[in-house]
C-alpha cells in the first residue's frame, strides 16, 4: 500500500526475525529534532504487502516491480503462502532513495523490458541483511551485508536474493551523462576499497536523516552522491575488470590471471607463481583472507557455472558445465554448488533458465498504489 503519510505500516503478519532491523526512517539525530522552523524536503511514499490477503501479496509485489524487474518466487513456494515486501521511497530532487525489505525471490531485467521501459537510471544499493547473486554478460556479482553494488538499468541482468533488507539509490541517466562511458563499464560490479567504504558511510548518514533534510540541502547532497558514485565506480571498475599489467598491483594481477585462465587445467599455484614472478608463500599470503588460492579459484568457477546455468542461450548439459568448472564427478559439483548458493544446479537452471514476460498491473492491483516505475518517473 502506498501512502504519503509518515506513519509506520499497520501491524500485521510478522517479518522473519532476521529481517526485523528497525523502523524506517531511523530515529532523527538529537541536534535536528528542534528544526521546526524549516519544512522537510522529503515526504515518503510507502508500499507494503503486509495488510493484503496472503494469496494477493506476491502478485501485488510483482505488479509494483514490473516496470523495473520481472519477479519470480523460489522453487517450492506458492503464491498462496504469502509474500512480505515493503518499500519506503524518498524523492530527493532528481534521485530516489528506497528502503526495502523483501522475502527471497529471483529477478530478471531482460532486453524486451529495456525496449519497452523508459527507465535508464544508475542504481547503487547497500545490503543490510541477506545475500544476492546477479549475473550480467556472464559475470556474476555476489553482494552480502554491508556491501555495495552498482548497476546500469540500461543493460540487462538477472539474479536472485535471499530474505533481505537494503537501501537503494536511483540516479537518472542524464545526471551523470558526462561520465556515462566510464559508468557503463562498471555495470554489475561490487564497489570496493576505501572510497566505497566512504560511500556506504555517507548513505548510512543520509538514511538516518531522511526525515530532516531541507530543500536548501538537497542540491548539495545530489552533487555529493553523484561525485562519490562516479569516483567509486571508476576505482572499483579498474580493480574488477583489470587494466594493463604495469598499472595493477600484485593482487589485481593475480585476480586478472585467474579470470583469464579460469577454465584452464593448468591453473595451479605453481603456474601462477611463475606467471606472477612470486613465491608460493607470497601467493598464499595474498589469498589468505579468501580462504586460500584453491578456495578462491573454486568459488570463481562456481560463480561462472551459476552464470552459465542462468543463461537461457546456454543449453549445455549440467555435467558438461561441471567439467568446465573443474569437477570430474557430477555429484561433487552438485554438492559444492548447493553449498555455495543454497540451490542445486538443476534448481537454478529451472528457476532462472526460462524468461517469462512481466505481468502488467491490473486495475485490482493498482488500487494498492502506484508502481516503482511511477516513483522513478516522479524523481526525474
Amino acid at each position: 500500500m502506498v501512502t504519503e503519510s509518515g506513519d509506520d505500516p499497520a501491524a500485521g503478519k510478522e517479518w522473519p526475525a532476521h529481517l526485523e532491523r528497525r523502523r524506517w526512517p531511523r530515529e532523527p539525530s538529537p541536534q535536528k529534532e528542534h528544526r521546526v522552523d524549516v519544512p522537510p524536503a522529503l515526504v515518503p511514499l510507502r508500499f507494503s504487502t503486509r495488510d493484503l490477503p496472503p494469496k494477493e501479496q506476491f502478485r501485488s509485489w510483482r505488479s509494483h516491480m514490473a516496470p523495473l524487474l520481472d519477479i519470480h518466487l523460489p522453487n517450492g513456494q506458492a503464491e498462496d503462502d504469502g509474500f512480505l515486501a515493503e518499500q519506503t521511497g524518498w524523492h530527493l530532487g532528481d534521485i530516489l532513495i528506497i528502503q526495502q525489505r523483501v522475502q527471497a525471490c529471483s529477478y530478471i531485467r531482460d532486453q524486451a523490458m529495456l525496449r519497452s521501459s523508459p527507465i535508464d537510471h544508475w542504481n547503487v544499493g547497500v545490503l543490510r541483511s541477506g545475500r544476492a547473486w546477479t549475473e550480467a554478460n556472464r559475470h556474476v556479482t555476489e553482494t552480502g551485508p554491508g556491501e555495495i553494488f552498482f548497476r546500469s538499468l540500461g543493460h540487462p541482468y538477472r539474479g536472485r536474493m535471499t530474505d533481505s533488507a537494503s537501501v537503494l539509490v536511483f540516479l537518472p541517466y542524464e545526471l551523470l551523462t558526462r561520465d556515462a562511458p566510464l559508468l557503463q563499464n562498471a555495470h554489475n560490479i561490487a564497489l570496493s576499497g576505501s572510497l566505497a567504504e566512504l560511500l556506504v558511510s555517507y548513505i548510512d548518514s543520509l538514511e538516518a536523516n531522511l526525515g530532516n533534510l531541507t530543500v536548501e540541502e538537497a542540491p548539495r547532497i545530489i552533487r555529493t552522491i553523484g561525485d562519490m558514485v562516479v569516483a567509486c565506480a571508476a576505482s572499483s571498475a579498474s580493480l574488477d575488470r583489470g587494466q594493463e599489467q604495469t598499472n595493477m598491483g600484485l593482487m589485481e594481477r593475480a585476480h586478472r590471471y585467474i579470470h583469464l585462465n579460469l577454465h584452464s587445467d593448468s591453473l595451479t599455484p605453481d603456474v601462477m607463481c611463475r606467471a606472477l614472478g612470486i613465491s608460493r608463500t607470497r601467493l598464499y599470503q595474498l589469498f589468505e583472507t579468501s580462504g586460500g588460492v584453491f578456495n578462491y579459484i573454486r568459488k570463481r568457477r562456481l560463480l561462472q557455472a551459476y552464470a552459465d546455468l542462468t543463461n537461457p542461450t546456454d543449453n549445455r548439459p549440467i555435467s558438461e558445465i561441471a567439467v568446465a568448472t573443474g569437477f570430474d564427478v557430477a555429484a561433487n559439483f552438485t554438492r559444492a554448488f548447493s553449498h555455495e548458493f543454497g540451490l542445486s544446479p538443476r534448481e537454478v537452471r529451472k528457476t532462472m533458465g526460462t524468461e517469462r514476460p512481466a505481468i502488467p498491473a491490473t486495475p485490482s492491483m493498482r488500487r494498492f498504489g502506484t508502481t516503482i516505475g511511477d516513483w522513478l518517473t516522479l524523481a526525474r
